[in-house]
Order: structure tokens, then sequence, then C-alpha cells
């Protein structure tokens, strides 16, 4: 029984040593092996692998793939134009040397993190520093982030460390220069604003002043059309009546004079004061005695 026990527990043993010796990579990870300590080798294919069992030999996984570092708050800077602005980014990297990897930060992804941070902060501090606001918003953005990755890149080269890409999410101003921008934007507004009007006014009475003047040319070409009409009916009507009484002098006069007291004694409050026995009344004599002696007649 002893004996069954015994080899029993070899072969456990054995099957435990024996598993001890082989370890997988997968796509996602490089495999460093360690040899008492020191770096023996670097396997990056996927696949299976052996190795002595510990404490000869361990094997230290680390992620292949491509990482983000992602800023939750926005690191402040100063613009060549003594302006603070909040700058907030992104990296995306991954390991592209293990071993200088490993050297660097023992395996540890924070302190690479860390590292990173510090590098990209400085890079964008020189970039920054030497632009202006609007360059790096709109006008340079994309130099300001090709610039970036490639002082970032040379820096983490070092530190087997490969930079896929740097963006700026976001770049805005600190609260109190956003207070300084937007009453700066709204004054421009204002003065942009009353420039309109004050041009509109202008318009404004400029196209009323040649209206009234077409107002005024058109009613003077109106009237004298109208005096012109009003002259032609008035020189036809004339003629007409030249025509018409000419056949009979007598009776030119005779109408001439009922018009005339028409327009005498229109209304009843007015007083005349003439003598019965002129001209004037000649027709209010009795037709037997006009051109006659005959008595005056009375009125007022």
């Amino acid at each position: 029984m002893n004996k069954l026990a015994t080899f029993l527990i070899a072969i456990c043993g054995a099957i435990l040593i024996a598993y001890s010796t082989i370890f997988v990579v997968d796509q996602r990870s490089h495999a460093i092996v360690f040899a008492l300590g020191e770096v023996k080798s670097v396997i990056s294919e996927p696949g299976l692998h052996f190795k002595l069992p510990p404490p000869f030999q361990n094997v230290l996984l680390l992620d292949k793939r491509i990482l983000t570092i992602d800023t939750n708050t926005g690191d402040r800077f100063v613009t060549s134009e003594k302006k603070n602005i909040l700058v907030d980014s992104y990296v995306k990297w991954r390991i592209k040397d293990p071993r200088l990897y490993f050297v660097s930060f023992n395996g540890e992804e924070r302190r690479a993190q860390n590292r990173m941070l510090q590098i990209i902060k400085a890079a964008l501090n020189d970039e920054i520093t030497k632009r202006k606001v609007g360059e790096v918003i709109s006008t340079q953005r994309g130099k300001v982030m090709d610039a970036i990755k490639k002082k970032v890149s040379d820096e983490t080269r070092q530190i087997g460390v490969e930079i896929i890409d740097v963006r700026l999410k976001r770049v805005d101003y600190v609260e109190q220069i956003n207070n300084s921008v937007y009453e700066r934007m709204k004054a421009e507004r204002t003065r942009e604003a009353n420039g309109l009007r004050s041009t509109g006014a202008a318009e404004k009475e400029e196209i009323s002043a040649d209206a009234d003047k077409q107002r005024l040319v058109i009613k003077a070409e109106a009237y004298r059309e109208a005096q012109k009409i009003r002259g032609a009916g008035d020189a036809e009507a004339s003629q007409i009546y030249a025509q018409a009484f000419g056949q009979n002098p007598e009776f030119y006069k005779f109408y001439r004079s009922l018009e005339a007291y028409t327009a005498s004694f229109k209304n009843k409050s007015d007083v005349l004061v003439v003598d019965p026995n002129s001209e004037f009344f000649k027709y209010f004599k009795s037709p037997s005695s006009v051109g006659g002696n005959a008595p005056a007649a009375k009125g007022k």
C-alpha cells in the first residue's frame, strides 16, 4: 500500500512538473521568459511553448493589443497670446519592444501610462506655447497633433512603446476667459447689429426721399397734364359757346346775365346795393319794356 501511494505521488508530481513546463501564448499577448530573474527570451508568436519548471524559468504575459490613455480632465496650457486653455486628449499605443518595456517599467502598465502622460503633456506644452488659440483650435490643429505625435513617438520609442495616434478631443477656455470671450463676442455682435441698423436706416431715408421725389414728379406731371386737358376743354367749350351764341348775340348776353344773377344772389344773407336803373338789372325789366323806360326793379 505504501508503495502504491508513493507511486501515485510520484506520478502526480511528474504531471505537475510537466504541466509547469508548458505555456500558451495567444494572439493578444507577448510572453517574456525569465531564467533566474533575467530575461532569457521574448515570444510574440502565438502557440504552445515549453520552458523549465519554476524556479528555473518563469513567464510574464504582456498585453499586445492597442491600448488607450484617455485623460478624464483637461490639462491647462498657456498659448503665445498668454491665454489659458484646457486641452483634453487621448493616445492610442501598444507595446513594441517587450524586453525594453519590461526593463523600463518592470511590466507595470500603470507606471507606463504615467510616464507617457508626462511625455504627452510636455509635447503639448511645447506646441501650444508657440501658437495662438485660433491656430490650436482650427487652422493648425492637424499640424499640432502631428507634431505632438512625432515628439511623443521619439520619446516613447526609448521605453519600448509605439504611439499609434494622438488626438485632441477638446480645446476650451478656462471659466474666467470664457466669460470675457462671451462678453467680447456679445459686444462685437451688438456693434455689428447697430451698424446694420444704421445702414438700414440710411437706406430707408434714401428710399423714402426717392419715393417722395417720384411722388412729387408724378403729381406735377399729372397736374400739368390735367391743366393741359382742362385748357383744351375750356378752349373747345369756348369755341362751342362762340359758335352757339354767335348765332344770337342778344340771347348770349341774356344767358351771361342769368349766370351773373345766379352768382350774385347765391346766398340769401348777402346784401347788394346797386342802382336799379343800371345795366346789371337790364333783364329784370318787363320783356315788353326791355330797352325802354320801364319802372326800375327793387332788390337787394
